[in-house]
């Protein structure tokens, strides 16, 4: 795997580069979005929040997902701690969901992957294709990843095709798609921004001692059911402490599909 992509942007230009970059490749990545502060307080929360899960009997291997359990899968982080809240409303993790799927959305899931020495590749998909039948003519979701640990092909950086969100349907995956699987890299703080519909697998941690830490933000459009129903996730004192955005964001009013209208509405007041 000789080709490393590293599409970082000039903080001058972040904004509309990485818009442009995610319209036309599927992907970008924004630098130092959260300091090295953050970063550690969420990784502290992270273990904290594995551990608990394994307490609670939620396992963090998934044999259905990953081939051993050097992956390490925590669910439902918007349960465990206030900064996985905070992270998911992140004002430019949202203008560039905005720039996809619009100013109306949900958060379909929030969950972790932490790829220990050992971790190995998971099928290659597309989120889009998981829970949208095809053709995919149209974005209908994106991911928002959190880069705790600087990411990159041998600790088990994401591995994607690039331009793979303009494929349409499963006829369109060629047959050698593994040959042109390329990694993502980024430095801790970063987010990297892809596309619902392209194509990618987690990496292969081939390292001796090093983990890698990413927590994954998924937005869809509102007339898609999220992947977790945020009712039944969220403890009723979780609930009560979401401002009206993320209470709205989360599907959790009267009326969670409501059109562009409420969450504009939202976005006002909340200024």
């Amino acid at each position: 795997m000789a080709t490393h992509l590293r599409p970082e942007l000039p903080n001058s230009h972040q904004s509309s580069d990485a818009k442009r970059r995610l319209h036309d490749e599927g992907w970008c990545v924004v630098p130092d979005v959260i300091d090295p502060q953050m970063i550690a307080r969420a990784l502290d929360r992270l273990h904290d929040a594995a551990a608990v899960s394994e307490r609670q009997g939620v396992s963090t291997f998934m044999p259905v997902l990953d081939p051993n359990a050097s992956n390490v899968r925590v669910f439902f982080l918007l349960e465990h701690d206030a900064i996985f809240r905070e992270l998911i409303c992140n004002p430019r993790a949202l203008d560039l969901v905005e720039a996809v799927l619009g100013r109306s959305f949900l958060v379909s899931n929030f969950t972790a992957n932490i790829a220990r020495p050992g971790a190995r590749s998971m099928t290659l998909h597309s989120d889009q294709s998981i829970v949208v039948p095809e053709p995919w003519h149209a974005a209908w979701s994106i991911n928002i990843i959190w880069c705790l640990t600087d990411v990159r092909f041998e600790n088990g950086a994401t591995l994607f095709i690039p331009g793979s969100h303009r494929w349409q349907a499963h006829a369109d995956v060629p047959v050698d798609a593994a040959k042109r699987l390329v990694p993502f890299e980024a430095k801790a703080g970063s987010i990297v921004a892809m596309d619902g519909r392209l194509w990618h697998t987690s990496g292969a941690n081939v390292t001796a001692n090093e983990d890698r830490a990413l927590l994954f933000g998924y937005y869809s459009k509102p007339f898609l059911r999220p992947q977790v129903n945020w009712n039944a996730a969220l403890s009723p004192a979780t609930q009560a402490s979401l401002d009206p955005t993320l209470h709205a964001m989360l599907g959790l009013g009267v009326t969670a599909n409501s059109g562009e209208a409420l969450y504009i509405n939202l976005l006002e007041k909340r200024a």
